[in-house]
């Protein structure tokens, strides 16, 4: 029998979600690979039990993670019947509906259709009565944005979901549907975009956004699909996601960046931390930035991206720095 580790507070870092009275820990774990049917079930255990026990309270789902879609989220709601149910009020929770999941025109995207039942299949698979987090996954460019929003606040008052947001919106978008949103009175606090070193969009205003609303962003993919560790300093392992032909990472983008990752990591190996270790941290220097997510495919992993919460703060000098060093990158 699962008991979760009594010192599990002690270290971890939680911030307030834009001015909503919720506290995410820094660092949060993203099941989009390594949870679904194609892993061992008993790893995925071990990762989700470990991340807990360090003070990871908030586990982000979608209803498409897998694979086979759907599957990370049945694993996971197993997980949390036979581990993790006496804590369930201490656990984040949140899943999102807008990619494709099953065939026909409610499948996918942001109609009031495809929200609600996407929603329903979501808890259904977890076992849950309501989810923390519900997010739009991507907006619709053939939904008004007010049915997308209206949906999500149906959400909150059928009790399914505490809090709504969105994720891959535009600066633009965000405060269009955030508008909705405060007059409709929903909860909606935090956006989810793709932030890194090398994929610095959300600083062309979307951070803005988030502070005139109000908002906090939970970031993906902060270390580049790989690229912002030591994985490929030496070459490209053959067990490797570029060298699987994966369709986000290939190996031409790792030789085009590899001077740039070079340079980060003899800063970062000045600053006592591991490339990824600065990677992570880098993102939270941002004040809107409330939380970062990591995947992680054994416990060594996740253990070792928790180092970064040891040295999150950067001297102008290193940011200066960095933001030289990124200069120069140059990707076709």
């Amino acid at each position: 029998m699962y008991l979760a580790n009594e010192q599990r507070y002690e270290k971890m870092v939680y911030r307030r979600v834009g001015k909503s009275g919720l506290k995410l820990p820094a660092i949060s774990l993203g099941l989009w690979h390594n949870f679904g049917d194609v892993d061992p079930f008993e790893n995925q255990r071990a990762i989700i039990q470990a991340a807990f026990d360090h003070g990871i309270t908030h586990f982000d789902l979608a209803n498409n993670y897998g694979p086979a879609a759907g599957s990370a989220e049945t694993n996971f709601g197993r997980i949390l019947k036979e581990d993790l149910l006496p804590y369930r009020d201490e656990l984040i929770i949140s899943s999102k509906a807008g990619y494709y999941m099953w065939p026909g025109p409610y499948g996918e995207w942001g109609s009031r259709k495809s929200i609600i039942s996407s929603c329903d299949q979501s808890l259904k698979r977890m076992g849950l009565d309501y989810v923390d987090i519900f997010y739009s996954h991507r907006p619709d460019p053939d939904t008004p944005l007010e049915e997308t929003a209206l949906a999500l606040d149906q959400l909150v008052h059928q009790g399914k979901a505490l809090y709504v947001g969105v994720s891959n919106y535009s600066a633009e978008q965000t405060a269009e549907i955030a508008k909705i949103f405060h007059e409709l009175k929903t909860p909606f606090i935090i956006h989810q975009p793709r932030y890194n070193m090398f994929d610095r969009w959300i600083e062309d205003g979307l951070t803005d956004v988030l502070a005139d609303e109000g908002l906090s962003a939970i970031t993906f993919s902060p270390l580049a699909q790989g690229l912002l560790t030591g994985r490929y300093l030496n070459g490209v392992p053959e067990d490797s996601r570029a060298h699987s032909g994966s369709p986000f990472l290939t190996e031409e983008r790792v030789h085009a960046t590899l001077d740039v990752v070079t340079q980060l990591n003899e800063l970062a190996e000045k600053r006592g931390q591991s490339l990824a270790e600065m990677a992570l941290s880098w993102n939270l220097r941002q004040p809107t930035v409330a939380s970062v997510l990591i995947g992680a495919s054994r416990v060594s992993q996740l253990e070792d991206n928790l180092k970064a919460l040891n040295n999150l703060a950067f001297s102008p000098d290193e940011q200066t720095k960095i933001d030289t060093i990124l200069a120069k990158l140059v990707i076709n």
